[in-house]
């Protein structure tokens, strides 16, 4: 945990700018690697589920994350990481340097123009959206962001982000009908979670969809059972001659 001096220290900085983060990957160069949420073994049954072993798999906000190397070992092919701080990408690209599955770029999510449109089979998102939301003019950023994942993402690829982000706040950005997106909502505990004695539940319905409304949010009365969750929106674009509602239904 970050001491609130710390944190104080961190919100006068935009989350959008690099120096930001340049800032931040060198003073926690010590900590090693970092990643946001949730490692890999608890994502592996969502990652494969949807995204094929030899699909070409595009890291955003990679930061110094394990998580593209544990994908490799995996069996994942080709996965190009990307991250506006300059700082953790340089150190990424040395240390994964004698593998040739994991690319490195620095980049700024907001514009990818490096990359042709429909360049990737999947897009994984752990945290950079999020990061965008709690910076500066963060409509704008977040809007630019995900209008570069439509145009990046095949038509039958998947955007999967993973976020800390409840329908009610992340919904009005994902459903947007520009991106033509079915949304496939999960929900898992965050790390360490403990189930109340006498839970009914189980960690194998964290693997079941989770029934939405039409517009894609909670139904009324649904209660969490892990107040601070971690959500994941698996977003599919699909045809852009058909049209579907937040519940996967052709709009006709």
């Amino acid at each position: 945990m970050y001491n609130s001096e710390e944190v104080s220290l961190w919100n006068t900085y935009s989350y959008g700018d690099a120096p930001y983060w340049d800032a931040r990957y060198i003073q926690e160069a010590s900590i090693g690697s970092f990643d946001w949420y949730q490692r890999y073994p608890t994502l592996r049954p969502f990652v494969r589920k949807y995204i094929p072993s030899s699909s070409r798999i595009l890291m955003v906000g990679s930061g110094n994350s394990v998580m593209s190397e544990d994908m490799v070992k995996d069996g994942y092919e080709d996965i190009m990481n990307v991250d506006i701080s300059s700082v953790a990408t340089n150190l990424m690209r040395r240390k994964y340097e004698h593998v040739p599955q994991l690319k490195y770029m620095q980049m700024d999510v907001r514009d990818m123009s490096f990359f042709p449109d429909e360049s990737f089979d999947s897009i994984i998102d752990k945290g950079t959206l999020d990061s965008l939301m709690c910076g500066t003019d963060a409509p704008i950023s977040s809007a630019q962001m995900l209008g570069e994942v439509s145009r990046l993402i095949k038509p039958g690829g998947i955007y999967m982000l993973i976020t800390y982000g409840d329908p009610t706040v992340r919904m009005p950005h994902l459903s947007r009908p520009v991106y033509n997106w079915k949304i496939e909502l999960y929900i898992i505990p965050r790390p360490g979670f403990q189930r109340p004695t006498g839970s009914t539940s189980s960690a194998k319905s964290c693997l079941e969809p989770v029934a939405t409304t039409e517009v894609g949010l909670l139904p009324a009365g649904y209660v969490l059972e892990d107040p601070d969750s971690h959500f994941i929106y698996v977003c599919k674009k699909m045809d852009q001659n058909l049209q579907f509602n937040q519940c996967g239904i052709p709009i006709h």
